[in-house]
C-alpha cells in the first residue's frame, strides 16, 4: 500500500454527494484529506460527464464503483459507457439482491447470474468485483458458506472479489485467510474497523477499532492488491473527518 492507491469509498460520505455542488465540495475535501481516488457509490443521480469532470478538477482518479445489480441486468451498456467514460476498471455490486440471500439454491442462482455478467464484463475489458457482508457466511446445508460457493462456483477470471474486511470479521471468519483465499482475483479491498461501543459492534476509523490491521495489510500486499479503499457505514463524527484519521493511521502501513 502506498499513498497513490489509497482511496476513499463515497457512501462514506454519501449524504454530501446527491447534487453536482455537493459532490464537488466532497471531492475538494477527500482531495484535500490526502486521498488521490474515490470508489463511487450511493451519489446523486448526476450525468456522468459531470462526474468524471469533478473528479478531474480536483485531481481525483475513480478507481472503482459500485452499482445496483439490477442496473447490470437491465443497463448493460450504459454501465459499460459509464466505466470506460471514468477510466474505471472495477464494476463493483455491493451486496447480491435480497430474493438471493438465505438458501444454498439462492447462491447458486447469484453464482450463475453473476457470473455470466462478469464474463461479458470482462469482454469488454472490465473487471466485475463483489463486496460482501456478513450474511455471506451462513452455512448451508452442503457445509459451505455462501462466499464459499461464491468463489468455486465461478470463474476465477471473470468473477473478482471486493472483501470488506469487517464484515468478514463480523462473520466470524478470519480476514486474513479470506485475503489469501481469494488470491489472484482481488485487486480491491475495503477497509474498516471494529469497535464495540454501548456493548455493540460498530464501523471505526481504522486505528480506532480492535482490528489487528498490520498482518491484514501485509496479507493484501502479498496477494497483489492494487487499490486499498477506506469506507465507514456509519461515523460517530462528521464522516469527513472520520476519512481523515482513517487516512493520518493508516501512514504507518505505507511501503
Amino acid at each position: 500500500m502506498n499513498r497513490s492507491n489509497l482511496a476513499a469509498q463515497l457512501y462514506t460520505v454519501r449524504q454530501f454527494t446527491q447534487n453536482e455542488r455537493d459532490l464537488r465540495e466532497s471531492f475538494r475535501r477527500i482531495r484535500e484529506i490526502g486521498y488521490t481516488a474515490v470508489q463511487v457509490s450511493a451519489i446523486g443521480p448526476i450525468e456522468p460527464e459531470r462526474v468524471k469532470a469533478a473528479a478531474d478538477e480536483f485531481g481525483l482518479s475513480i478507481c472503482a464503483t459500485h452499482v445496483g445489480f439490477d442496473r447490470l441486468q437491465n443497463e448493460f451498456d450504459q454501465v459499460v459507457a459509464m466505466h470506460q467514460l471514468w477510466n474505471c476498471d472495477y464494476v463493483g455490486v455491493g451486496s447480491m439482491p435480497p430474493a438471493f440471500r438465505g438458501s444454498a439454491e439462492g447462491f447458486a442462482a447469484f453464482a450463475k447470474e453473476a457470473g455470466a455478467i462478469a464474463q461479458r464484463l470482462k469482454e469488454r475489458g472490465l473487471q466485475f468485483i463483489y463486496h460482501n457482508h456478513k450474511f455471506e457466511f451462513e452455512r448451508f446445508g452442503s457445509g459451505r458458506t455462501g462466499i464459499r460457493m461464491l468463489l468455486e462456483d465461478t470463474d476465477p477470471d471473470a468473477f473478482g472479489f471486493e472483501l470488506d474486511l469487517y464484515w468478514v470479521q463480523a462473520g466470524g471468519a478470519d480476514p486474513g485467510e479470506w485475503i489469501r483465499n481469494v488470491r489472484g482475483r482481488m485487486d480491491v479491498v475495503h477497509l474498516k474497523d471494529m469497535a464495540i461501543v454501548q456493548d455493540q459492534q460498530a464501523t471505526a476509523e481504522i486505528g480506532e477499532g480492535n482490528m489487528n490491521y498490520g498482518p491484514l495489510i501485509e496479507a493484501c500486499r502479498d496477494i497483489g492488491v492494487k487499490w486499498y479503499v477506506v469506507e465507514q457505514d456509519d461515523c460517530r463524527r462528521d464522516p469527513f473527518d472520520s476519512l481523515a484519521i482513517s487516512y493520518r493511521n493508516l501512514q504507518k502501513y505505507i511501503g
